[in-house]
């Protein structure tokens, strides 16, 4: 009897494939004869048929390239840093797309001569926040403070309150960036308190600028006292502010969080934001203030190293001069609608067999900004041994645990993707 082994098709042969060569073509040479051998030893050690290779391979081969993957949003935070934060506009990715070949981001067509990198996107930035004279987009806003206090502070000193050195995420810590830049820090006031008086008093000649953080992952409540942008101003040094997540405008819904164009009015120097935020856009940090101060910040030898990409660019332009961002519109959202569409999701499941129902839910802005605000929402709730199945599944599918119910909270997943939550739910179950 012939060895079953030799039944199993030949690398080239399963490489010919139309749909494995589609592959190949998609995902490159290499990826795809990884899975083709991974299939035929299967078939070698009688795990699957000989004639099961093909389908093997096709099924084993990821949809791109690339190991980022979709997810569908099903934990109830608008912003999720695990997931990218502020999912992008349609006209953002459509800037991205006509931004990925070859670009004018460094040219003048006009003249046919170099042009000022990003202009577009700093003209959109100056239009939106009329009170910015000059604008600066760096990678992200870690690096945006980090700019501001090597060219304003390096060998000097920034003077904080001690309530506003936070910790952001995976163990970030302002003060610790701040004094690798070379900035020595002038902590003032308490943990819960801090006057006009003790900013004055830690002035001196060797002053680069008074520092305010924004709080933006917690709150300090009770016996507290802080100093407004308003009253910093005239202490005869810069005040830059960083504001976090990133509102270029006074939002409604969030009436408690920084903006850059009231920020500005109050009297700041230069604001501190980020693009990935609230403003709905490209992970960027965003630098807005005076024309003098900007300039240097620009002209610095760091600045080239931390200078965004022309995909970065396009996206931002995009979402600031463009219609609304998905993270504007999930702020605005009505429960009772976001009710109706957890209640169909739930019939729909329960029809087929799948215990579910629908339920008024709490959800949060995330990535740092309106810490201790909920957000009305509505959610689908599952027995619990969901959760693990659909964060595996294709696509997967992140959700939130409360009390042995896998949660799917609609706050931050688009309408028309209710189908696709659905059809992730039934191929799991």
């Amino acid at each position: 009897m012939a060895d079953p082994r030799q039944l199993v098709p030949g690398t080239d042969r399963v490489l010919a494939d139309p749909e494995v060569a589609a592959a190949t073509a998609r995902l490159g040479h290499q990826l795809v004869k990884h899975a083709v051998h991974a299939a035929q030893e299967r078939a070698r050690n009688g795990e699957i048929e000989p004639a099961r290779v093909v389908a093997e391979t096709l099924a084993a081969l990821p949809d791109s390239a690339s190991s980022i993957r979709p997810v569908l949003n099903a934990t109830g935070v608008l912003l999720h840093t695990n997931l990218g934060r502020a999912p992008l506009s349609d006209a953002a990715i459509h800037a991205l797309r006509e931004a990925a070949g070859t670009t004018n981001v460094e040219l003048d067509l006009h003249t046919g001569r170099r042009g000022p990198r990003g202009a577009a996107a700093i003209a959109a930035l100056l239009a939106a926040v009329p009170g910015a004279e000059a604008a600066h987009v760096v990678n992200n806003g870690a690096a945006a403070l980090s700019l501001a206090a090597t060219a304003l502070a390096q060998g000097r000193e920034i003077v904080l309150a001690r309530g506003e050195m936070v910790e952001i995420g995976d163990g970030f810590r302002i003060p610790e960036l701040l004094s690798a830049t070379g900035a020595r820090l002038r902590e003032v006031g308490t943990t819960n308190r801090v006057r006009l008086d003790d900013y004055r008093q830690a002035l001196n000649t060797n002053t680069g600028f008074v520092l305010k953080v924004h709080p933006s992952n917690f709150v300090i409540s009770g016996f507290t006292a802080s100093v407004p942008v308003s009253a910093l101003r005239d202490l005869g040094v810069p005040v830059v502010v960083d504001i976090g997540s990133g509102l270029l405008h006074p939002h409604p819904v969030l009436p408690q969080e920084p903006d850059a164009t009231t920020t500005l009015a109050d009297g700041a120097d230069l604001v501190i934001a980020s693009g990935d935020k609230l403003l709905g856009g490209p992970q960027a940090g965003l630098l807005l203030g005076g024309r003098e101060l900007v300039h240097r910040l620009r002209r610095h030898p760091l600045a080239r190293a931390m200078r965004v990409d022309k995909l970065t660019l396009a996206a931002l332009e995009a979402t600031v001069r463009g219609p609304s961002t998905p993270t504007a519109r999930q702020l605005q959202q009505d429960q009772a609608d976001l009710l109706r569409r957890a209640e169909r999701l739930a019939d729909a499941l329960n029809a087929v067999g799948i215990p579910a129902s629908a339920q008024c839910s709490e959800a949060t802005v995330g990535g740092g900004g309106a810490p201790g605000i909920a957000l009305r929402s509505a959610a689908v709730a599952l027995p619990e041994r969901f959760a693990k199945l659909l964060r595996e599944g294709r696509p997967p599918v992140l959700a939130r645990t409360e009390r042995d119910r896998c949660l799917l909270d609609l706050a931050a997943l688009a309408p028309e993707h209710d189908d696709d939550l659905r059809h992730a739910v039934l191929a799991v179950d």
